[in-house]
C-alpha cells in the first residue's frame, strides 16, 4: 500500500490538485447523476458526467496558473455574492428604524432614520445633496 502511495504522490507532482471549483463542480455533478437515478432523464446524466470530467480534468492539470486564476475568479464571485447576502440581512433588519437611498451622483447607499420628514440628504462620498422623505 505504501509502494502505490508513493507512486500517486510522484505521478500528481506538479499537477494541480483538488480546489474549491473542483469540489463544486464535483458535488455538482453528484447531484446531477443523483438526479438522473430519481427521474431517469438524460440530460441529467450528461451533466453530471461533464462535470465529472471537468472537475477531475481540473484536478490533475498541469496548467498550476490557468486553474488557480480560475479558481480566484470563482472565490472572488463566492466573497462578492456573500457580501450581498449580508447586506441585505442588514436592511432588512433595520427596515423599521431607516431608509436606504442611492446617491444620484454617486449611486453610493445612504441611510437615514425614518420619520424625520423631507429631509437634505448629503452623500458622504460625493458631497452631492437631494432631498427625499424619511
Amino acid at each position: 500500500m505504501n509502494s502505490f502511495r508513493q507512486k500517486l504522490t510522484r505521478w500528481m507532482y506538479g499537477r494541480y490538485g483538488a480546489d474549491q471549483l473542483s469540489r463544486v463542480f464535483l458535488g455538482l455533478a453528484i447531484a446531477f447523476l443523483v438526479l438522473h437515478l430519481i427521474t431517469r432523464q438524460g440530460v441529467f446524466y450528461f451533466a453530471g458526467m461533464l462535470l465529472l470530467f471537468y472537475g477531475m480534468y481540473r484536478s490533475f492539470s498541469k496548467n498550476i496558473a490557468k486553474m488557480s486564476a480560475q479558481n480566484q475568479k470563482y472565490l472572488t464571485w463566492r466573497y462578492q455574492n456573500a457580501v450581498k447576502v449580508n447586506n441585505a440581512k442588514k436592511h432588512w433588519a433595520q427596515r423599521k428604524e431607516y431608509r436606504f437611498y442611492k446617491c444620484p451622483g454617486c449611486r453610493q447607499k445612504v441611510r437615514v432614520p425614518r420619520g424625520r420628514g423631507k429631509i437634505a440628504i448629503t452623500c458622504p462620498k460625493c458631497r452631492t445633496e437631494f432631498v427625499k422623505k424619511s
